[in-house]
């Protein structure tokens, strides 16, 4: 049996980018020899993509213990740059990517200024580009001086993108890039958190750094910009509130 995800973008190459960013994780789990999972693509094309059918339950702690410290392991996979060879989706929206030597440039400009570009509405567009703007240099700096290496990310980690099967750990609907793999964890706690057995695994692999705090504030507004572009006003405190926080740090 086969499950069948029909392509919602209007964008004839989307089912295509997701079934590149499921292989280019299957083929780094596979390398690593890691106990996660990747729905095996069955066919895809312009309209759908076809995957393998997940029968999924309620995890079990250990499973959840596993999950941190394999995604850990995937994560201390030194890759050679930021960025990806070629854009995605983060949700419904586009996600632009390229690559880069400078991580901090690509946050910013990939992704915090990217997705205030798509804001519709202009005066809001321009209030928070105008608060973006006056953050371009600390926040750039700040990134530069922070990143340890590039890993491949899941882009999109939160719990409605992991799964669990009777013996399996599924990873699904990504939207991969190379990046800070704080930024994964950050993903992780935008909607209420993993259970603790998770993030114990994870930091006795790779212990939080010390700026995390102001990282997640950083990494997280990138998906409250994308929510409030796709679900409306209900998301435009978090970005502002989140767009302050990091002014009052870096400025």
């Amino acid at each position: 049996m086969s499950f069948i995800k029909n392509n919602p973008t209007g964008n004839p190459k989307a089912m295509h980018m997701e079934a590149a960013g499921l292989k280019a994780l299957s083929d780094l789990i596979q390398q690593l020899k890691l106990a996660i999972h990747i729905p095996k693509v069955i066919s895809v094309d312009d309209q759908q993509l076809s995957l393998e059918r997940i029968v999924s339950r309620k995890a079990t702690q250990a499973q959840w213990q596993l999950l941190g410290d394999q995604l850990a392991v995937m994560h201390k996979a030194r890759q050679q740059t930021f960025g990806y060879t070629d854009d995605n989706y983060i949700g419904l929206n586009p996600q632009k990517n390229g690559l880069f030597e400078d991580w901090g440039r690509f946050f910013y400009q990939q992704r915090l200024l990217f997705q205030c570009q798509l804001i519709k509405d202009p005066h809001i567009r321009a209030e928070l580009q105008d608060t973006l703007s006056n953050l371009q240099t600390p926040l750039i700096n700040w990134l530069n001086e922070l990143y340890s290496l590039p890993s491949l990310l899941h882009g999109d980690l939160w719990s409605g993108n992991v799964l669990f099967s009777e013996d399996k750990i599924w990873l699904i609907d990504p939207a991969v890039y190379w990046g800070d793999a704080e930024a994964d964890i950050a993903m992780t706690e935008l909607f209420g958190g993993f259970p603790k057995a998770f993030y114990g695994a994870y930091h006795a692999q790779l212990p939080r750094s010390a700026q995390y705090p102001i990282k997640k504030i950083c990494y997280n507004l990138y998906h409250y910009l994308n929510h409030y572009n796709l679900f409306g006003h209900g998301y435009l405190a978090a970005c502002r509130n989140h767009l302050n926080q990091l002014s009052n740090a870096l400025t």
